[in-house]
């Protein structure tokens, strides 16, 4: 009997382009604490960290008050810029992956990321893909990637062992994340962390490379795994 796999996706860099997004609500947060903002290298860099941990590395010098007033400015300057231009959009290919991936019916899909909830909620729906993902987990409910919490709780809601899951996303913190995890490690060579800085098992610079690669990290991996 053929058992249940799990590939769980990063966001933003991985399956939405939403750099453009980031950096300028980065830029407002800055803006509004009067003080320059890093720049665009250095936010992309910490894509896919919560939002706390996201600011101690790009202000360390700024006392926790002022940090968690850049979190909060921030919050609500992606906000507006989603009212006003609509949600992030899909990398080219990623519906077609995804309607790929969901033809098998022994393969489940999810997703972790450092959005928040509400956020990670707006963009699934403007983009109608809620019947991918079996589980979603986000910052607002675990420690900051690359701990390996959201994963764990994307394999006891999924029901799948760590040798049958993978993960797929663009930073560094999404690769040693799965490590921590025991589950495969997949990167992305489109998104914002450079291609050869990602430990992984495999790295994919195209999209149509992502169901073969998927299948060959779980083949690869499944029997070293616990």
């Amino acid at each position: 009997m053929s058992r249940l796999r799990l590939v769980v996706f990063d966001v933003d860099g991985t399956l939405a382009d939403s750099q453009a997004e980031i950096v300028a609500a980065m830029g407002a947060a800055f803006a509004g604490e009067s003080h320059d903002a890093p720049d665009r290298a250095a936010i992309l860099s910490i894509v896919g960290l919560s939002l706390d941990q996201a600011m101690a590395r790009l202000a360390p010098h700024l006392p926790p008050a002022r940090q968690a007033r850049l979190v909060a400015g921030y919050r609500q300057a992606y906000f507006e810029q989603r009212r006003v231009n609509g949600a992030s959009p899909l990398y080219p290919g990623v519906r077609a992956l995804l309607d790929e991936l969901a033809h098998d019916p022994f393969l489940l899909m999810g997703v972790a990321t450092g959005k928040s909830k509400r956020g990670l909620d707006a963009l699934v729906e403007a983009h109608g893909l809620e019947r991918f993902f079996v589980t979603r987990q986000v910052a607002d409910f675990h420690p900051s990637k690359p701990h390996p919490a959201m994963l764990v709780a994307a394999l006891g809601e999924a029901g799948v062992r760590p040798r049958d899951a993978v993960m797929v996303g663009d930073t560094s913190f999404d690769m040693e994340m799965a490590r921590s995890a025991g589950v495969g490690a997949l990167g992305v060579g489109w998104g914002y962390h450079a291609p050869e800085t990602l430990v992984a098992d495999r790295v994919v610079h195209h999209m149509t490379e992502l169901p073969g690669a998927v299948t060959w990290t779980l083949n690869l991996k499944g029997e070293n795994r616990s």
